[in-house]
């Protein structure tokens, strides 16, 4: 079946900065070369870090000198809010980073996977709850046990969800994500490319018409622009299904959990809470969806979109 064409591909080079636009792109097993090649690390919290924590980030851009290839992470360039630039090899660049996010940063490129340390959240604990969620006869416990605990607490903080609104359920958490900050090799929140329809964005914009629903607030990999026939959530049906973008083939994941990074400001849209108190109340607190591809293959823009 036919839902569509591929209308925009992203790729982000650091992550929660703004990203770039290609027209074409090979994906493979990690997703699209160099996407979030690099991160920052919140030095004091010991942890790599993103615009959940650091908004301001989303108001930053950058851009690879030249393209990812081998596995490498090339040097990137990044436009400042105030229009201003620097090199990720520029020796003042964490301090800038620094000044502008009011903590103490620095920037990293992709680490080895066998580099725990790296990854491994910065709060106390966070082995030990990682232990636990991996051994099958104790992670239900951790699960009926973590509301009680600051783990709680801190999810509420980091998914920007108010008093009396839905948390997700931590039985849909990966057991590596209780203990890293993403899974170890990547700077990815949960899977290699993330996709959203612009059925999705035009539904949401009847039930909140007087919000910017513009795709950027999401940062997908690839916008796919839906047939005019098609209404509607439609990737949200789409977990465990096959999708085909011209020569490629994903599996789709699970749906794509939002949190406050959606209401903050970026380049010219301004911040506004709504979106995500409609992605919570109308869209079940997801917004598009997660996939992985298993062997490589190119896409372009205007490629046919297949569900399978």
């Amino acid at each position: 079946m036919i839902v569509g064409r591929v209308r925009e591909i992203w790729r982000y080079p650091v992550k929660s900065m703004g990203g770039e636009k290609l027209l074409s792109c090979t994906v493979g097993n990690m997703g699209i070369p160099g996407d979030r090649g690099w991160a920052l690390r919140d030095d004091v919290a010991g942890e790599i870090r993103g615009a959940k924590n650091m908004p301001t980030l989303l108001q930053h851009a950058s851009r690879y000198r030249e393209q990812p290839v081998n596995g490498q992470t090339p040097h990137v360039d990044i436009r400042l809010p105030d229009g201003t630039h620097i090199g990720s090899d520029d020796p003042q660049v964490n301090a800038r980073l620094s000044a502008l996010l009011g903590r103490a940063v620095s920037l990293w490129p992709l680490q080895p996977a066998s580099d725990k340390a790296h990854y491994r959240r910065g709060q106390a604990g966070a082995a030990f709850i990682g232990m636990l969620s991996r051994n099958r006869v104790l992670r239900p416990l951790l699960e009926k046990l973590l509301p009680y605990t600051s783990f709680e607490t801190m999810t509420r903080e980091l998914l920007s969800r108010e008093p009396g609104e839905p948390l997700l359920d931590y039985a849909s958490i990966p057991s590596e994500l209780f203990e890293f900050t993403s899974p170890p090799g990547t700077y990815f929140d949960l899977a290699p490319l993330h996709l959203l329809t612009t059925s999705s964005l035009a539904a949401m914009k009847r039930l909140n018409p007087s919000a910017a629903w513009d795709a950027r607030r999401f940062r997908p990999n690839f916008l796919i622009e839906t047939e005019g026939d098609i209404e509607g959530l439609v990737e949200a049906g789409w977990e465990g299904r096959t999708l085909r973008l011209g020569g490629l083939s994903l599996t789709c994941g699970i749906p794509t959990l939002r949190c406050g990074m959606t209401a903050h400001a970026q380049s010219d849209l301004p911040k506004d809470s709504t979106v995500l108190r409609s992605i919570v109340r109308d869209a079940g607190q997801n917004l598009g969806i997660y996939a992985h591809a298993t062997k490589s293959s190119q896409v372009a823009v205007g490629d046919v979109v297949e569900l399978l």
